[in-house]
């Protein structure tokens, strides 16, 4: 191997390995349409559902969480000893997609009462992008000083608020549209997706 290869090596950025975490929350289309915006890139995505999560779920797309596509791993909800309740885990980001104020409330709180709350406390204390995909209307004040609580702890908050000025035409485009912006945040760049004017 010559000096060349080995400095391409040691540069060569790691493959991102994505948590994600589905809670009780409206909106599973915007979970659909994100995954399926992830197809055929090089990512790795583990997921944690919780029991809501499965009902809303199957209620609004017909399916399970084994079913998405994208998802290579599923942990258990309520078994703190899986790989994400640690910070050896090395997951580069999460993102709670929909994100239910109860889950907000638990991570503004710094409870771990299952592995949803728990690997997002993990990857805030690893310094990691923790993505929070709130679904709520209209919001209340416990709602929104939890917001800014997690947002000063270094998560982002990320409401599932589709782009209108692409002019979509179906709920899916314009879920579409919420899933690119959604990509941009966790570092991700989806190919052929629209811009602003490009």
């Amino acid at each position: 191997m010559t000096l060349i290869e080995k400095k391409l090596m040691a540069t060569t950025l790691p493959k991102q390995k994505i948590l994600l975490g589905v809670t009780g929350a409206s909106g599973m289309l915007f979970l659909s349409s994100f995954l399926e915006s992830l197809a055929g890139m090089d990512v790795t995505v583990h997921g944690v559902c919780s029991a809501s999560g499965r009902d809303v779920l199957r209620m609004e797309q017909g399916l399970t969480p084994e079913k998405l596509s994208v998802v290579s791993r599923w942990f258990d909800y309520d078994d703190l000893s899986a790989p994400p309740a640690s910070g050896s885990s090395n997951y580069s980001s999460m993102v709670v997609l929909p994100c239910t104020m109860g889950t907000l409330a638990a991570i503004a709180g710094g409870l771990s009462i299952n592995l949803i709350h728990r690997a997002a406390d993990v990857i805030l204390k690893e310094r990691k992008r923790l993505v929070l995909a709130v679904r709520e209307t209209p919001l209340n004040r416990t709602h929104l000083k939890n917001m800014l609580t997690v947002h000063d702890a270094g998560a982002v908050i990320c409401p599932t608020m589709p782009s209108y000025y692409l002019q979509p035409k179906t709920l899916e485009q314009a879920a579409e549209s919420y899933s690119w912006r959604l990509a941009d945040q966790l570092g991700l760049n989806i190919p052929n997706r629209k811009r602003w004017k490009s």
